[in-house]
């Protein structure tokens, strides 16, 4: 998972919808169908890369020319946070999928992350939901920061967190807010470890996702990899 903090702007997203996020005036096909295939190659190069990857890249993964791209999107900021808010709004819509079919809270859980790792949806989380930041010996993280239990950077160097939901982006809250109830679900039923956050599940679906050159081997590297996670979240009898 390579994932690079990127600054993002109200600035440049409030263009993104007269020139940049093609959701203003209806496309010409071949307009369309550019933007198509711009969107898809940022999904695979943020994808394999991150977000530190450059809009050149995108550019050549879509077969257009970079002025393609910036016609469309006019800041890479801008295409980071269009394709970021739509990979949020899938694994919203698929926790959401997971708590509404399985009755059973771990069942629930363990579907949302399955899924979620074999779309790939967690390379591609927006920068600020799995930034880390480290806490000093004795202080109290804000309250929009969630403690990462039991995780040291070195002794007596504070504790881990992860930052959720910062700087309000669009759709953070909606997937925190119901991954915390698969979480709680799970919790409360005895299956999920009482120490376990929403910012470790998000971690999970975000390092169980591996970028490999070749599928059969990334699909098999992501399986073994959240059997052995999910090992790791499930309680224990004392």
């Amino acid at each position: 998972m390579h994932v690079q903090d990127t600054h993002w702007s109200a600035a440049p997203l409030a263009s993104a919808g007269r020139a940049g996020g093609g959701r203003g005036a209806p496309l010409r096909v071949d307009a369309q169908r550019n933007l198509e295939h711009v969107l898809r190659a940022a999904r695979e190069v943020f994808g394999e890369l991150g977000y530190g990857a450059p809009m050149e890249d995108v550019a050549r993964r879509a077969r257009v020319g970079v002025g393609t791209v910036y016609r469309r999107f006019p800041s890479k900021d801008v295409l980071v946070r269009r394709i970021a808010e739509e990979e949020t709004a899938r694994l919203t819509e698929q926790a959401r999928t997971a708590l509404g079919q399985e009755d059973e809270p771990w069942s629930a859980l363990s579907r949302f992350l399955r899924t979620s790792v074999a779309s790939g949806a967690g390379r591609l989380l927006p920068p600020q939901v799995l930034r880390v930041g480290v806490a000093e010996e004795g202080g109290t993280p804000a309250a929009d920061e969630a403690r990462v239990p039991q995780q040291r950077s070195q002794a007596g160097a504070g504790e881990l967190r992860l930052v959720e939901g910062a700087g309000g982006e669009p759709g953070t809250a909606a997937l925190l807010e119901v991954v915390g109830r698969l979480v709680e679900r799970a919790r409360a039923a005895g299956e999920l470890r009482a120490d376990v956050s929403v910012s470790d599940v998000l971690l999970v679906i975000a390092t169980a996702a591996p970028s490999l050159p070749d599928a059969a081997q990334q699909a098999a590297a992501s399986a073994r990899l959240l059997d052995i996670l999910l090992e790791g979240l499930r309680s224990r009898p004392a």
